[in-house]
This record gives structure tokens, sequence and C-alpha cells, in this order.
């Protein structure tokens, strides 16, 4: 735990975000697998603060669901109007001092919309704060366009921060500034709310403007500092579906970057996405056009790609997994699935299963060394080890209002296009026919033969379709109208 440790972090996300032209509060729009407001509350967790706030505002239900839902483990307290960001803090610490709570340290403020934002540079700007002993820290960046930002005035003669003006109250003079607030700081606890109080509301939004306290507290004799972050991309705030994207490709490069450093080989950086949740282990390869979603994990030495989506999938060592969509399913070792496979929920691959092209499984459980080659659905199924499933065959596991389950043993050979019209078992060791509808319990080591005995209906087409192409081909080969293979020699 580092010695900097924040009393509390205070996270601004009642904000509406009309620019993002969406039913969806911003703060729960998505990049690499979780919300904005996601990425921020998990690089504050990196900090271990006492306390950690939040403050809603549009859509409070929802994101408070959402925060609910992911696990943040964080308190929120309501900005019912959104008078400023200097508001929204006196709300988060209202609501801790209405939970009894007396908050004494470092206070950290950060927007819930900044997902590029690391729990590392948060910590610096903690430590910063500690170490110059400051009043207030403001994470600041130099950024190549400022328009928008607020801008960070510096005395001339030390350089140190004597206001923050938005760029709406600035000068032209100022608007040439390009380093700029993030709306990141660190506080010393009791100044700040002893500060938050005398903020005004004299400006050109009649709002309670944060970086107001800035000069609240250099007026009172307290040292205001700064800490400039390393990369100005880091500190990007999202406000519309453009810099979404933008976020979400620097925000992808890193995750993929990090996969590449910890070992996993990916051939096209740029068409392989991934989520944070990702995990894997040396040498996996990526091939272009992969997704890699949700808590997939890649074991070591297999193969994923190309154009494959994988979501909340295992990928067991040494397996290979081309052109295939997965959701929650598990590929066992040395496994080989693709091309043009659909792994669905529940289903689980042992080791060294092949799931061939055309093939879509749903909560279907394979044993080891089995293979369904092509063209056939398994659904709510059980197969054993060693067997082999004919191509084009189906598991019939709904009757139009209930799932039924089959199950075929170990070492079976069913053949070329079967129907296993559920509940249904085949045995150890069985055969099944081609052509076959298997609708009664097959015993091990049985032969089943479901289906009608062919009978060949002799000089159909000359009669059914005389001067045909066909019909024209079958005289040729001395089929004679009644089929008597005296076609040739009448004509002679």
């Amino acid at each position: 735990m580092s010695a900097n440790r924040p009393a509390a972090v205070v996270v601004l996300a009642a904000g509406e975000g009309t620019r993002m032209k969406s039913a969806t509060p911003k703060v729960l729009h998505e990049i690499c697998g979780r919300s904005l407001v996601g990425h921020v509350v998990s690089a504050a967790r990196v900090l271990d603060p006492e306390h950690l706030v939040v403050v809603v505002g549009h859509a409070r239900e929802k994101v408070t669901a959402h925060l609910t839902e992911t696990g943040a483990n964080a308190t929120t307290a309501v900005q019912h109007e959104q008078n400023g960001t200097g508001h929204a803090v006196r709300m988060g610490l209202e609501e801790l001092a209405g939970a009894g709570v007396t908050v004494k340290g470092t206070v950290l403020v950060t927007c819930g919309d900044t997902p590029l934002l690391t729990g590392a540079t948060l910590q610096r700007l903690a430590d910063t704060h500690s170490a110059d002993g400051n009043a207030v820290t403001v994470l600041t960046a130099e950024v190549p366009d400022a328009t928008g930002y607020g801008r960070i005035v510096r005395d001339p003669d030390g350089g140190a921060v004597t206001a923050i003006v938005e760029h709406k109250d600035a000068t032209e003079a100022q608007r040439a500034i390009r380093e700029i607030n993030s709306g990141v700081f660190a506080f010393d606890g009791r100044l700040l709310s002893e500060a938050l109080g005398k903020v005004r509301t004299d400006n050109s939004q009649g709002e309670e403007y944060l970086t107001d306290v800035l000069g609240i507290l250099r007026e009172g004799g307290h040292r205001v500092g700064a800490a400039v972050a390393g990369d100005h991309r880091e500190i990007a705030g999202i406000n519309n579906r453009v810099q979404l994207s933008q976020a979400r490709r620097m925000l992808n490069g890193r995750l993929v970057e990090d996969a590449m450093l910890a070992g996993v080989t990916v051939i096209d950086p740029a068409t392989t996405w991934m989520d944070v949740t990702v995990t894997y282990e040396p040498d996996a390869t990526v091939h272009p056009g992969t997704q890699l979603l949700g808590a997939t994990h890649l074991g070591g030495e297999c193969e994923v790609g190309p154009n494959s989506r994988l979501t909340d999938t295992r990928v067991g060592a040494g397996a290979a997994v081309s052109n295939t969509v997965a959701q929650g399913a598990e590929i066992g070792e040395g496994a080989s699935v693709g091309p043009y496979t659909y792994l669905r929920p529940g289903t689980r691959l042992g080791g060294k299963v092949k799931a061939g092209s055309f093939v879509e499984m749903k909560n279907a459980q394979v044993g080891e060394g089995t293979k369904v080659p092509h063209l056939s659905y398994v659904g709510d199924a059980e197969i054993g080890e060693h067997s082999n499933i004919g191509a084009a065959s189906v598991f019939v596991n709904y009757d139009g209002e209930s799932k039924h389950r089959t199950t075929v043993g170990s070492h079976c050979r069913t053949g070329a296009d079967n129907m296993f019209v559920a509940p249904v078992t085949v045995g150890d060791g069985a055969y099944t026919a081609a052509g076959s509808v298997i609708t009664k319990d097959v015993p091990a080591g049985s032969l089943a033969v479901a289906r009608g005995q062919q009978r060949n209906i002799a000089g159909w087409v000359a009669r059914k379709r005389p001067g045909s192409a066909a019909a024209l081909a079958a005289e040729d080969a001395g089929e004679g109208p009644e089929g008597t293979g005296e076609g040739s020699a009448a004509a002679g």
C-alpha cells in the first residue's frame, strides 16, 4: 500500500453528455469492455482510497445500478441540479459527512469521462501533492490544441500556478496557453471543505467552479502546485462519439502492446481488439481481424484467428481457432475449431476435439479426441471420447416447448445426415447408418438403421420427362423406357 493513500477519491459523473446524442448516459458508454466511469473507478482503486465517492446526477438510477452491478464498491452522492464542478464535489463530501465520515488527508477529484487516465498517474499526482506540501495540486498537460479546456495560468517568475481560467472566461492571451487543466486534482481535505463554502457563481455559466478553489486557497496563503502528465492523451475527456472512438483506439493500442510485451504474438495490432479483462499466456498467437472480449483467456502456444470473435471464452494450450465466433465456451488443449464455427454458451470441448467448418454447438460437452467435422448442429448434448459425428447431423433438442438432451457415448460412429431426436442416448461403441432419424435409444455396440427402404422406379424419367436432357442421357446409357437395358439393341 502506498504511504500516500488518499482519504477519499471523488469521481464526478453527474453530467448528461448531450453531445453523445444518446439515450445512454455518457459515463456508461463502453470502450474495451468497461464503461467510461468503470475505467475511472478502476484507476482510482489502484490507490486503495479510504473512501470512493461517485457523484451522480443525470440518469442517476442507471449509473448507480451500473456501479452496483459491476462491483464498484463506491458510495454514490446525488447532484440533483448540475450547478458546476465545485457544487458536485461539495455534494460528494456532504454525503460522506452525512455518513459520519470526517475526511482527513488527501482528497483526489477526477472526472467520470476520462477512461485513459491510469492509476499510476493518479498515484504520481498524490505523491507530488504530498512531497511538495501543497494545499492543492492540479494535474496538467500540454496539448496541441487547447480549445475548450481551462488554461493553467502561472506566475511568470516562479512558475507557480496562480489560476485556472475556463475557456469561455479566458482572454485572448490566456487562450494562447497550451497547458491545460485536466479536471483532476489533489486537495488537502480540510482546506477543500472550507474553500468550497467560499466559491461564488459570478461567471459566464453561473456555476460553482471547482477551479476557483485554487484562487481561494492561494489568497489564503496556501501553496498551489501542479503535476504535469507524461502523455497529454491520458487526460482526454470524452464528449462525443468521435472522441469515444479515438479513446478506444488508444486504449486498445495499450492493451495489445501489453500483451505483446507479455509474450503474445499479435500479427496485426491494427486489426486486433482486446478488452481490459482478457488474459493470456506466453507464446499465444493472435492472427488479424480478431476480437478478444470479456473474460477470454488464451493458453500458451494456442493460435486464434484470423477473423474470430471470442467472448468469455477459454482457449486451451496449443489449440487452434480459426474464423470462429465463440461466447461462454471452453476449448480444450490441442483442440481444432473452425473455420466458420459458432460455439455458443455452455459449450465445453475436451482436449484434441475437432469442431469443423459450419458447425454450431450450444450447451454441449464434447469428450477428448471426438470430431464433429462439418455442417452440424450439436445442442444440449453430451458426447463421449473419440467419437465421430457424421456430416450434416442435427441434434434435435427442442420440441416446441422444452429443451431436451442427447447423449452419445465414447468411440461411436454416427452416419452423415443423422437426426438425433432428444431425449435419446447412443451407447458406447454404437454406429448409426447415414440418413437415419434416431428417435430411440441405441444400445452399446449396436448399429441403428432408421430410414425407409430404397425403391427404384425403372423408366420413370423417360415416361414423366420425355425428351428432357435427363431422358436422353439415360437412353444413351442404355436404359430403355421400361428400364430393360435394351435401348441400344432396339436402336440397332
